[in-house]
């Protein structure tokens, strides 16, 4: 099969484009901004979903969902807020169309005026809190830890499919607390649910961090996150999660009267993550021959390709063989598929799941049946080894395991070889140039300086690590103290 896929060393903007619509995961839309995501690339979302989904239940969240449209009052309660999501917001002015008298299909019924437009879900703080207003009364109704699986719209000028569409999924977390310190209790723990779950799903590894006020969410007192380096060595945030302090709280007037009968402001987190995943998957781990996924979220782990000859009892044996195997693979929660299809040739069927991403392939040919073997070739370094049959369940099971091992190991090596200490302003644009990824340099604190850098640099704080070791030191700019090393980095 002829090479589809523009090479990553060549153009990696290319290559991802290239790589996200030929392997099935996305199109474009005729809503210019917007994809269509294809049943691979949906299924790989619903992998990463039901994870997640069970582990926000685990620790005591409760799904629920709320209108896509919110009063424009709404919005211009909260100021910050209110002004981090302006310019992105889509607005609803009018609910009906009616004919043109001109012949001209349909227009905008201008009687048909709404009293107050409506704005199609950025986010959605400002609708929860307000129902919120009802729903809490007093300290028993508290925590209310509520999650949200909705699509929003944030008007985007510059698209990507997946890392930045005009419409996107996503959840969407808003809890409320009775104290400081148990909302920021809850805002941490789950940004280790999100840490937890790209290492050990997505074969990932994220820096915990926390932002600078100039990237922190609009109406957020911290916002947390995770960021993790792509293979152009530009980061890529991978999920945040928000303490908002008692801002939505006041601005929405929503109190509840505690154990000694005084009424207080309610302690406000919310955090969420986006199908932006699904292009962080890609960009992590894939090669120029197509997706290489991990095997817990890959939507076929194990494909079986017989190859079969002109003798009836071989042909039968095959079909025995991964009849079997399937069963046994399937009793062991894998998801498998035996392609029989005789009207598409191996060669071709092994080139398509090979640009799928599947992880384990297995090759029942005929004559190695003979010899009482089969291949077994694993997508993330190509290699292939004839197993016994007798052994080839149990070889496989083991080999899933291998594979995602393999695959966060091998990226996590590339994360370390790719965050560079910088101490000078002519070593960080050196670097930044030279070799892209993490840079760990020395920054006075301001915002005016961080602003500076990203003018000079294109090169944003991506975060202050948790857990940061305390050094002196000085800015690589200003040259002034400096108590601490943030991680900077070009960015998606």
């Amino acid at each position: 099969m002829a090479k589809i896929l523009t090479n990553r060393s060549d153009d990696y903007a290319q290559w991802y484009n290239d790589l996200v619509l030929k392997s099935g995961l996305a199109d474009y839309s005729a809503v210019k901004g917007c994809m269509v995501i294809k049943p691979h690339g949906y299924a790989l979302w619903e992998h990463m979903r039901d994870e997640l989904d069970k582990r926000f239940k685990e620790t005591g969240h409760q799904n629920a969902y709320f209108p896509l449209f919110i009063p424009k009052s709404f919005l211009s309660k909260e100021a910050a807020h209110v002004e981090g999501f302006a310019k992105e917001c889509a607005v609803v002015t009018h609910y009906r169309l009616k004919n043109d008298p001109n012949g001209g299909g349909v227009i905008v019924d201008p009687e048909a005026k709404l009293e107050e437009e409506l704005i199609v879900r950025p986010t959605s703080e400002t609708i929860i809190w307000n129902t919120y207003k009802d729903w809490i009364q007093s300290y028993r109704d508290l925590p209310l830890l509520i999650n949200q699986w909705a699509n929003v719209v944030r008007w985007e000028m510059r698209t990507r499919l997946f890392l930045r569409t005009t419409e996107f999924l996503w959840q969407e977390g808003h809890t409320a607390h009775a104290t400081r310190d148990e909302a920021i209790e809850e805002t941490r723990k789950m940004l280790e649910v999100y840490a937890t779950f790209a290492e050990e799903y997505m074969a990932m590894p994220v820096v915990r961090g926390v932002k600078t006020a100039n990237e922190r969410f609009a109406g957020a007192e911290d916002t947390y996150c995770i960021e993790a380096l792509m293979q152009d060595g530009k980061a890529l945030q991978a999920g945040t999660s928000h303490f908002l302090g008692q801002n939505f709280a006041k601005a929405f007037d929503v109190t509840f009267q505690d154990k000694d009968n005084k009424r207080d402001y309610v302690w406000a987190t919310s955090w969420g993550v986006s199908t932006r995943l699904v292009g962080a998957i890609v960009m992590a781990h894939s090669d120029d021959d197509g997706l290489v996924l991990p095997p817990k979220l890959a939507p076929l782990q194990v494909v079986i390709v017989p190859i079969f000859n002109k003798d009836p009892e071989a042909v039968t044996r095959i079909n025995k063989i991964a009849a079997d195997l399937m069963a046994t693979l399937k009793l062991n929660g894998v998801r498998v598929k035996f392609d029989n299809d005789d009207n598409t040739r191996p060669g071709f069927k092994f080139a398509e799941y090979e640009l799928k991403g599947v992880p384990v392939r297995i090759t029942l040919g005929a004559r190695d049946i003979e010899n009482n073997i089969a291949e077994v070739a694993r997508r993330d370094t190509k290699g292939k080894e004839s197993i016994q049959l007798d052994n080839l369940a149990a070889h496989t099971l083991q080999l899933l395991t291998d594979i995602q091992s393999n695959m966060y190991q091998k990226a996590l090596n590339f994360r370390t070889e790719n965050t560079t200490k910088v101490d000078t302003w002519d070593d960080f644009m050196k670097v930044l140039d030279e070799k892209p990824g993490f840079l760990s340099a020395h920054w006075d604190g301001t915002p005016e300086t961080e602003e500076k850098i990203k003018e000079l640099s294109k090169a944003t704080i991506r975060c202050i690590p948790l857990n940061n070791e305390l050094e002196d030191g000085k800015c690589v700019l200003t040259g002034k103290p400096s108590l601490q090393r943030v991680l900077f980095a070009r960015a998606y």
